[in-house]
C-alpha cells in the first residue's frame, strides 16, 4: 500500500511517500512544495493546491495522513495554517483518497518513542526507519514520520479488525 503523509504549511509544506507491506516500510519519495510569501493569499492557497495535485498524480497513494494543526502565540500563523491545511485536506479527499489526522505528539511517540522529541530526532529516526532516503529538509522528514504513523496505524486496524 501506498501511503502518504504531509505536513501543512502555508511557506512549506513537507510530503513523504512510502510504501507499506505489513510491518515493512519503504521510502518511495518526499519533498517540500514552498509558496511565494510575496504573494497574495489567494494565489499562495492555490499554488499549493496545484503542486499536490500534481504530486498525489505522480504518486497515487491509497491512504494519506497531515499532521493537525497545534495553536501557538500568533493568532495570524494558526490561521494561516489551517488554511494550508484546509488545502492539503481538499488535494486529497478531492481524489477520494481518505485521510487519517494526527496530533504532532503523537506522531513523535510513534516514530521515536516519545512526545516530546525535537525535530533532529524526528529525522534521525525516519532515516534510521527508510534506509537510503535522502530527505528533502525537516518538513518533509515530518511528512515522512506522519506516512509512517498512519501505516503503522493501518496496519493495526487490520490485525485487530
Amino acid at each position: 500500500m501506498i501511503v502518504l503523509g504531509l505536513d501543512p504549511g502555508l511557506g512549506c509544506t513537507g510530503w513523504g511517500v512510502i510504501a507499506a507491506e505489513g510491518n515493512r516500510l519503504s521510502h518511495v519519495a518526499n519533498g517540500q512544495i514552498r509558496t511565494d510569501a510575496k504573494a497574495e493569499l489567494p494565489a499562495r492557497l492555490l499554488a499549493l493546491h496545484q503542486a499536490l495535485v500534481e504530486m498525489l498524480a505522480a504518486h497515487r497513494p491509497a491512504a494519506a495522513a497531515v499532521e493537525e494543526v497545534f495553536v501557538n502565540d500568533n493568532p495570524q500563523s494558526t490561521l494561516k495554517l489551517g488554511q494550508a491545511r484546509g488545502v492539503v485536506l481538499l488535494a486529497a479527499a478531492g481524489l477520494g483518497i481518505k485521510v487519517g489526522e494526527y496530533a504532532p505528539r503523537l506522531v513523535k511517540k510513534a516514530v521515536v518513542g516519545t512526545g516530546g522529541a525535537d525535530k533532529a530526532q524526528v529525522h534521525a529516526m525516519v532515516a534510521r526507519l527508510l534506509p537510503g532516503a535522502k530527505i528533502a529538509g525537516a518538513d518533509a522528514a515530518d511528512a515522512l514520520a506522519v506516512a509512517i504513523t498512519h501505516a503503522h496505524h493501518l496496519a493495526t486496524a487490520r490485525r485487530v479488525g
